[in-house]
């Protein structure tokens, strides 16, 4: 079920959107990664997992599975419900249980969509996954213009990896400040993707 979705989402993408993809031989193949992504629209996690590799999973807000045939198509594609702001520890634990499962992570550290296009303040969750994990951080830029409509030309660009352990501590319980130093590093990798790929297209 998930790669006959995974199928079916690639080849609509592909007829509704003028798709690009750069970096993808940064991703490590054979091995779970945590993919962070820049946050624009509820799109996000296909476009990243259309240049993915292996199979993913990745969270959503727990309003996406109140319709349960949208439930049972984002669940098929590896979406598992998230409250915002609730501080829930057990979102962590599935979410280390699918890398040790042999699944890929995506995750937004934003925590909400950007308004305007530009990268904001980052969460550490993606650094507490990593810390907690050991599996490499894979930045991901996703650019396109002001609005996302028909045929609207899209980068997806993957960055390369960032290995937790030379941030922090490999533990159930990292230590917070080595946190910070990670999230800091992820999130600058991301904005630099996502502005270098706007200066290319103002050339």
């Amino acid at each position: 079920m998930y790669y006959i979705a995974k199928f079916l989402v690639w080849i609509a993408f592909h007829i509704a959107f003028s798709l690009k993809f750069e970096g993808r031989g940064n991703i490590p193949k054979k091995t779970p990664v945590i993919y962070a992504s820049n946050h624009r629209t509820n799109a996000d996690p296909p476009l990243v997992g259309c240049g993915a590799r292996g199979t993913y999973a990745f969270m959503a807000k727990e309003e996406l599975f109140g319709n349960k045939l949208f439930a049972m198509l984002i669940s098929s594609l590896g979406a598992f419900p998230v409250s915002r702001g609730k501080g829930d520890t057990a979102v962590l634990d599935t979410a280390v249980e699918r890398l040790n499962n042999g699944k890929s992570l995506m995750i937004f550290p934003e925590g909400t969509r950007s308004k305007d296009g530009k990268v904001h303040r980052g969460h550490s969750g993606a650094a507490v996954i990593a810390a907690r994990s050991g599996k490499q951080i894979i930045p991901v830029g996703i650019v396109f213009g002001e609005k996302l409509k028909f045929r609207t030309k899209i980068v997806v660009k993957y960055g390369e990896p960032i290995d937790p352990a030379e941030y922090a501590e490999i533990s159930e319980n990292p230590n917070p400040r080595q946190l910070v130093k990670l999230k800091n590093r992820y999130m600058s990798e991301i904005k630099n993707l996502v502005e270098g790929e706007k200066e290319q297209e103002n050339e």
